[in-house]
């Protein structure tokens, strides 16, 4: 099967389903797509917090694409096999000023590079996060008309997040328009589920995916099947350090779980509260630990302890 190409010069940052297709494909065909970060080139190595503050929300997750697959129809199921995604050897995250899970807590912009070094996102020199790498931004044509913004996840996919996403990975998107009109990008090395602090470690990368079409079968959001035998993080050898905090607001839960996160950082690996948060971007899972015991349930927040030089060191947690 035929394998295409497609470079990051003419992205896109919204959804509609009148988009020109940059490329037509026919299932079983792969393509390699080149992608921007999510700020669209307004953060680079070169930056500081100066560009941070000025960020602009408009040209936020240029996508590449859109791809119009031949025989796809509403009401087919479009499957994207995830291959392969390569690095550039640079990424970023940070506090943005009114954005994320804590945005009341944190009203100053922050900005922390990234050096990616083969399978690892360096984080500074003793934390080392591996390098689990996956789109942000996945979809297909949207079923509304006109011109959508890509902050949200929709039907289509959108801006989903979810960090499982890697290769080996088939994920299936419901087909809204003829073609389906395939976009991607918003690239991330590694990211903690719930993306906390609204932003993963982000960077350009090479995408390689795979399509086939499943006629007739038709599903309402996006679902997807992780590879056999894959681990759902590399960084679970040492174990977690977790906090937790429970109450009838999952969200409010969700909240403190990462404050008492902080809170141990900044107490135990000296850093300040804005690294600290961006590090829980970037490496701590979210979990709904329980949801039966109304009105009270339970959120926890995991911190992978093999990041941490010093535990790999001790063989673990040592308080």
């Amino acid at each position: 099967m035929a394998t295409h190409y497609l470079d990051d010069t003419q992205p896109h940052a919204f959804w509609d389903q009148t988009l020109p297709p940059r490329l037509a494909i026919g299932p079983g065909e792969t393509v390699v797509f080149e992608t921007l970060e999510a700020s669209a080139n307004q953060i680079t190595p070169q930056s500081t917090v100066v560009e941070m503050s000025a960020l602009s929300f408009d040209p936020i997750h240029p996508l590449t694409g859109p791809v119009f697959v031949e025989g796809a129809e509403p009401g087919d199921t479009l499957e994207v096999e995830i291959l392969d995604l390569q690095h550039k050897g640079w990424g970023w995250n940070g506090v943005i000023p009114g954005f994320g899970l804590l945005s009341d807590d944190f009203l100053h912009p922050y900005l922390h590079h990234y050096q990616l070094v083969g399978r690892e996102c360096i984080f500074r020199d003793d934390i080392r996060i591996p390098f689990e790498p996956f789109c942000g931004v996945m979809g297909v044509g949207p079923q509304e008309s006109g011109r959508l913004n890509t902050t949200p996840p929709r039907t289509n996919g959108g801006n989903i997040d979810i960090r499982h996403l890697t290769p080996g990975t088939r994920v299936f998107f419901p087909v809204h328009v003829a073609g389906a009109l395939f976009s991607c990008g918003d690239c991330h090395a590694a990211q903690g589920d719930g993306e906390v602090n609204g932003t993963g470690i982000e960077t350009p990368m090479t995408v390689t995916l795979r399509f086939q079409l499943h006629k007739g079968r038709s599903i309402r959001e996006l679902r997807f099947v992780t590879a056999p035998h894959q681990r759902l993080t590399v960084a679970d050898e040492l174990g977690y350090f977790v906090t937790t905090a429970h109450g009838p607001d999952l969200f409010t839960n969700s909240q403190n779980a990462i404050r008492y996160q902080i809170d141990y950082l900044t107490a135990e690996h000296a850093m300040s509260p804005e690294q600290a948060y961006s590090l829980c971007g970037a490496a701590v899972d979210l979990k709904i630990s329980e949801v039966v015991d109304a009105p009270h349930w339970i959120v926890s927040a995991y911190l992978p302890l093999s990041i941490f030089a010093r535990f790999r060191a001790q063989g673990g947690f040592i308080w």
